[in-house]
């Protein structure tokens, strides 16, 4: 046996369909692609979801959940980083006003104070929330808390 008499089994090898090659073809006039509607246009691409115009299975199913309008987002402040504004800018009295001067906060933030951390100064704030280890330990101190 050599190289060049080397040849695939009978059968093994088959010539593809051409299709659109004219009527005596068998496949000529619609090519197989059945009778007009956009699967027999040229450039044919089904959009992601389409389900053949039935209701698609995102629009049939309910929808979950729900967005609580009346949910207040606060901007949270530890103690600890009470005290380290109030030892970088050297002032007692963090109102509002201050912090949003500051740049801490913004003018439409909604502050909430929080005991993570240690104070070592009476300090008086203000804000619009406050927990009660955070007021009990500004309070232990000496300082006064606002609730806005």
């Amino acid at each position: 046996m050599d190289l060049h008499s080397l040849k695939p089994a009978k059968g093994a090898v088959k010539k593809g369909k051409r299709i659109g090659r004219g009527q005596g073809t068998g496949r000529g006039g619609t090519s197989t692609r059945g009778h007009k509607g956009a699967k027999s246009r040229s450039g044919y691409k089904s959009k992601r979801g389409f389900e053949g115009g039935q209701m698609p299975i995102q629009m049939r199913l309910p929808k979950r959940g729900f967005k609580n309008i009346n949910r207040v987002e606060y901007v949270a402040i530890n103690l600890g980083r009470l005290q380290s504004i109030s030892d970088k800018y050297g002032s007692k009295d963090l109102s509002l006003e201050k912090l949003i001067e500051l740049g801490i906060v913004g003018k439409n933030d909604k502050i909430k104070l929080l005991a993570k951390g240690e104070i070592s100064a009476a300090l008086t704030v203000s804000a619009h929330a406050a927990s009660d280890a955070a007021k009990t330990a500004i309070e232990g101190k000496g300082g006064s808390v606002t609730i806005v």
